[in-house]
């Protein structure tokens, strides 16, 4: 007997059976699967077919650049992806621990940024700028949050306006987001990534981008106001509002 919403992974094959939950995700469920013989991970969620087309279709269009990130396996009959269900290749590797890591980090950031230049918005998803007038979109909703707090973040993205934009990962100082190896630099779980201003990807630990100073700071109240929208109303959400200037 499947558990509830996990009756898809068969469209994988006979065999294919989930093995254990594997932290880090919140708006979804998240377990190391085996399909074909071979380990893999499976997110289940409630994301639209377009969406899950997107993130699919980028995916795959990093791999055959050369970036190392997930690539969905499909399903037995070609799908990418079946009732929410995503299945991707599972990566090794550990997080990064060393200033030269995070260096290492941000240089995979800016081939994402430089690869996917002109790319199209993730269905139903909104950037900053777009938010300097819209008041919702996917998981943000501005009019759920106090007004002055509001006028703080679009002051905020306000400032980047302008920019060329690009795929940002969105959760990419998330320790538990990369997988290092010698070798390589691997991002995973892209349930956050959408087209925005590259400066969201780049406020690192150490600064570790190389930023200047002013511009460090206008990517971390950029980011700062993005976390507190996207995250609203938890406990995180109202910490990160608080580091957003007044005007």
């Amino acid at each position: 007997m499947w558990p509830v919403g996990w009756e898809s992974l068969g469209q994988w094959g006979a065999g294919a059976a989930r093995v254990e939950p594997l932290t880090g995700g919140v708006a979804n469920d998240v377990w190391s699967v085996r399909v074909s013989g071979r380990l893999a991970v499976g997110r289940l969620g409630v994301r639209s077919d377009a969406d899950l087309a997107w993130e699919a279709a980028l995916l795959q269009h990093l791999d055959r650049a050369g970036l190392p990130v997930p690539v969905p396996i499909p399903t037995s009959d070609g799908r990418l992806f079946a009732d929410g269900l995503l299945v991707m290749t599972y990566l090794e590797g550990g997080p990064p621990e060393t200033p030269a890591d995070w260096r290492r980090v941000a240089g995979t950031l800016r081939e994402l940024h430089r690869l996917t230049r002109g790319w199209p918005q993730r269905p139903g998803w909104r950037s900053s700028a777009d938010l300097l007038h819209a008041e919702t979109g996917t998981r943000i909703d501005l009019g759920a949050m106090p007004a002055e707090g509001v006028v703080r973040c679009r002051a905020a993205w306000a400032r980047l306006a302008g920019r060329r934009t690009c795929v940002v990962h969105g959760d990419s100082n998330n320790l538990g987001n990369v997988r290092m190896t010698a070798r390589r630099v691997a991002l995973i779980d892209w349930d956050e990534s959408h087209v925005d201003v590259p400066d969201l990807d780049l406020v690192l630990p150490g600064n570790a981008a190389g930023l200047d100073d002013g511009a460090f700071d206008l990517a971390a109240q950029a980011s700062a106001a993005w976390e507190a929208a996207v995250c609203w109303d938890d406990e995180y959400a109202v910490k990160r509002l608080a580091e957003v200037r007044a005007v």
